[in-house]
C-alpha cells in the first residue's frame, strides 16, 4: 500500500466521520424530542408508581385499623348467645322460685360460655391433683398433706385460662406440703 491509497483510506474514513457527525448534528432537535417525550412518559410512569404505592400504603392502615377495630367481631357474635342465655334464665327466675331449675340454667349457660370460648382457643385450665407448675399456676397458699406428694394441685381457687398456647391468666391454687 502507498502513501497516495493511505491518504485516499484517511480521507474516506475522516468524510465518513463527518458525514456522520453531519448527520447527528441534523437529526438533533428530533433526538432531542424524543429524548424529552420519553422522558416525560418516564415521569408520568413514576408519578403513577407513587401514587399507588400511597394507594396501598392508605388501604393496608386502613386494614389494619379494621383488623383491631373489628377483630373480635366474631367472638362477639358468638358471646351474644351466652348473653341471651343469661337474659332467659333471669327472667325464668323472677317468675319461678325453683332453685333446681334456676341452678340447671346456670349450669347449661356456663356449658355455653366454656364451649364458645373454646371455639375461638380460649381454653379452660383446671389443674386440680396436678403437679405445680409455676408458669402456669399461682400458689396462694401450701397445706399440709401427707397423703400426696408435695406440690400437688390440693384445691383450685381460680381457673386459668389460655388463648391457644399463650397464658391469659395463671390459675390460682393451694398446693400440698409436707411439713
Amino acid at each position: 500500500m502507498n502513501e497516495h491509497e493511505n491518504s485516499e483510506q484517511t480521507n474516506e474514513t475522516v468524510e465518513t466521520q463527518n458525514a456522520d457527525i453531519q448527520e447527528k448534528v441534523e437529526n438533533t432537535p428530533e433526538r432531542l424530542e424524543e429524548a424529552r417525550k420519553k422522558a416525560a412518559e418516564n415521569w408520568d410512569l413514576f408519578l403513577r408508581t407513587r401514587a399507588d404505592a400511597d394507594n396501598i400504603r392508605r388501604r393496608a392502615v386502613i386494614d389494619v385499623e379494621n383488623a383491631h377495630k373489628y377483630g373480635i367481631e366474631k367472638f362477639a357474635r358468638e358471646i351474644l348467645d351466652v348473653v341471651d342465655s343469661i337474659d332467659h334464665g333471669l327472667t325464668a327466675s323472677s317468675a319461678d322460685t325453683d332453685s333446681k331449675a334456676l341452678k340447671e340454667g346456670m349450669v347449661l349457660t356456663y356449658k355455653l360460655l366454656i364451649d364458645t370460648l373454646d371455639k375461638f382457643g380460649i381454653k379452660q385450665l383446671n389443674p386440680q391433683g396436678e403437679m405445680f407448675d409455676p408458669l402456669r399456676h399461682e400458689a396462694m397458699s401450701a397445706q399440709v398433706n401427707k397423703d400426696l406428694e408435695p406440690n400437688t394441685v390440693l384445691m383450685v381457687v381460680q381457673k386459668g385460662f389460655t388463648l391457644h398456647d399463650r397464658l391469659l391468666r395463671a390459675a390460682k391454687v393451694i398446693v400440698s406440703k409436707t411439713e
